[in-house]
């Protein structure tokens, strides 16, 4: 099993790659499809999540109020750190249940958004990753397209790693400028690494 990081900066198109990836074989894991699935009404990590920040954080139907969490959870350091402390393991333990799931002869793609951010990324067992790069008023103009305005990208942005700070961990680099078809050239360079590397 080939264990293969992909991250980059919000906007950039990570989305993008990861489907072109799994059109060629890839197993993706998706680090923040896992966060969602972990707090969803069946799972134990809402119900410690309910019983710490209180029943206001669900709506009717008994789903995590995200707005509502977040007024609560990140308005002390305190507040913030009881709600990592939930979701974290949950999530560390969903993932690699996931991974393990995977044929071990497959190429494991794990999309991980802030996987700079965390760093952890030379703990996680990642034999290689690839970042997503974008220029910036590109990444701006795709972020308002999905209805954040300017300045909550900006803040998004800049709370982020830099490119210089994801390309330290890099084993390649794709530059999505909009041009899919060179993008797709790009990605097919690095699926036939991956594939001689896994061999």
């Amino acid at each position: 099993m080939l264990l293969v990081g992909l991250t980059g900066g919000i906007g950039a198109g990570k989305s993008t790659v990861a489907d072109m990836l799994v059109a060629r074989g890839a197993v993706l894991v998706d680090g923040d499809q896992v966060a969602r699935d972990v707090v969803e009404p069946d799972q134990p990590a809402l119900a410690r999540i309910a019983e710490r920040f209180g029943p206001g954080v669900l709506d009717a139907a008994g789903r995590l109020d995200r707005p509502a969490l977040a007024a609560v959870a990140f308005a002390t350091e305190h507040a913030r750190k009881d709600l990592e402390s939930i979701t974290h393991p949950a999530i560390h333990a969903e993932f690699s249940r996931r991974v393990l799931e995977a044929a071990t002869d497959a190429i494991v793609v794990l999309d991980v958004p802030l996987l700079v951010e965390s760093g952890k990324a030379n703990e996680r067992g990642y034999h290689c990753v690839i970042v997503v790069e974008a220029p910036r008023e590109l990444r701006l103009e795709r972020l308002e397209g999905r209805g954040l305005d300017r300045a909550d990208s900006e803040a998004r942005m800049a709370a982020q790693a830099t490119d210089d700070q994801r390309r330290e961990v890099a084993t390649w680099v794709l530059h999505n400028d909009g041009d899919l078809a060179k993008l797709q050239r790009q990605v097919e360079t690095v699926w036939a690494d991956l594939v001689s590397r896994n061999l």
